[in-house]
Parts: C-alpha cells; sequence; structure tokens
C-alpha cells in the first residue's frame, strides 16, 4: 500500500511541504529542513525556491479532499 503525500497540518514552519515529506517517509523534518537550507545557500536557491513554492500549490494539505 502507497503512502499518499499530503502537506502537513500539524509539523509545518512555512507551507507544511517539509513536514509532509518527513512524515510520509518518516524522516525527522528538523533534518531535512537543515538540508533545504543548506542546499539553498550552496545552490543559489532560487530554483529551489521556485521548486518548493510548486509544492506548496501542488500538494494538497491532509483532511482536504
Amino acid at each position: 500500500m502507497s503512502k499518499q503525500l499530503y502537506r502537513s497540518n500539524s509539523n509545518q514552519m512555512v507551507a507544511g511541504v517539509l513536514g509532509g515529506i518527513a512524515e510520509t517517509t518518516n524522516l525527522d523534518a528538523t533534518i531535512l529542513r537543515l538540508i533545504f537550507i543548506i542546499l539553498l545557500i550552496f545552490t543559489a536557491g532560487f530554483p529551489l525556491f521556485i521548486l518548493y513554492i510548486a509544492a506548496a500549490i501542488i500538494i494538497p494539505r491532509r483532511g482536504v479532499e
């Protein structure tokens, strides 16, 4: 049975995207956020920021059908 990816309602800092990924993959959200920030710094960030915004728009919130 595959897990559905949702944005987190309880584990969110900005839009809940990384919290939702953490809940789906059973990883620590803090580690994912640190990796995301490091990647933003070392890759000039703009494409990764656009990807995050797109994910926030595309991935539904849990409980919203």
